[in-house]
């Protein structure tokens, strides 16, 4: 009986812990964009610059990484010297923003099912080119006519496009369409 017992107390423990295990691989919520939100590249307040955010969640950290734009949102997930124990990374949905200077700070969509414009008109927080976050297809192919660019996806996104051409080992921004992100 004695054994029963211990085997039932054992048995408990270990699903416990399988569940403890699954609960903290699931994916983490976006959080909502707040005026201490700093670029972790810039080092300024996400609130003082226009267009769309990011945000990247890992599981080393309590608070995100943020960032002024998206695509240095995405340049950070393809550095080497980052973190790679990410667990979410979430962009401002501009089809749902109210403006170009208020992208929103709770409108975040996962960047993995974003549909990106870029190579537009449109200039990121920073000044710079930048990959347009959408929730969807259409609402991106429509900023495109009207502001020029092209639709992608996350994954699709030219590995030059966000890191430059003069990065090290990368393609000229001509030669983007053959390098991809992974």
């Amino acid at each position: 009986m004695t054994l029963r017992v211990l085997c039932a107390f054992l048995v408990t423990v270990f699903l416990a812990g399988c569940n403890q295990d699954a609960d903290t691989s699931a994916v983490p919520p976006p959080v909502t964009l707040n005026g201490d939100a700093t670029g972790v590249f810039c080092g300024m307040n996400l609130m003082e610059h226009p267009g769309p955010k990011g945000q990247i969640i890992t599981a080393s950290r309590i608070d995100p990484f943020w960032f002024t734009s998206v695509r240095d949102t995405v340049a950070f997930t393809l550095m080497p010297e980052q973190p790679r124990d990410i667990r979410a990374i979430y962009v401002s949905d501009m089809a749902r923003a109210a403006s170009w200077e208020d992208p929103g700070a709770t409108n975040w969509i996962d960047a993995r099912k974003a549909f990106f414009v870029i190579e537009s008109r449109k200039k990121g927080g920073m000044g710079a080119a930048e990959a347009i976050p959408f929730g969807n297809r259409e609402a991106a192919a429509a900023f495109a006519a009207t502001n020029g660019g092209r639709v992608t996806t996350f994954t699709d996104i030219p590995r030059a496009y966000v890191l430059g051409s003069d990065a090290p080992g990368e393609p000229s921004q001509q030669d983007h369409s053959d390098a991809r992100l992974h």
